[in-house]
């Protein structure tokens, strides 16, 4: 089931973590790749939300992370 998360929310939880750290998507569990964050925007009116694109793939995440996101035994 989808979940929508706000701005507000998606700040909070990125400010409990090392800001040094590089950041990636998490896609597919059946095609499990990490992609690299690229371009952000935000759209305004009633329909209003902000977009972040996907910017190529970095290749499998490692095991522990499809562990933590329950994408099955690895």
């Amino acid at each position: 089931m989808p979940h929508d998360i706000t701005v507000g929310q998606l700040i909070h939880q990125l400010q409990t973590l090392d800001p040094g750290l590089p950041a990636y998507f998490a896609i597919n569990p059946d095609w499990p790749y990490a992609h690299r964050i690229g371009q952000m925007v935000q759209i305004t009116g009633p329909d209003g939300a902000v977009y972040i694109a996907e910017n190529g793939q970095e290749g499998v995440p490692p095991p522990a992370v499809r562990n933590q996101l329950n994408w099955g035994k690895v």
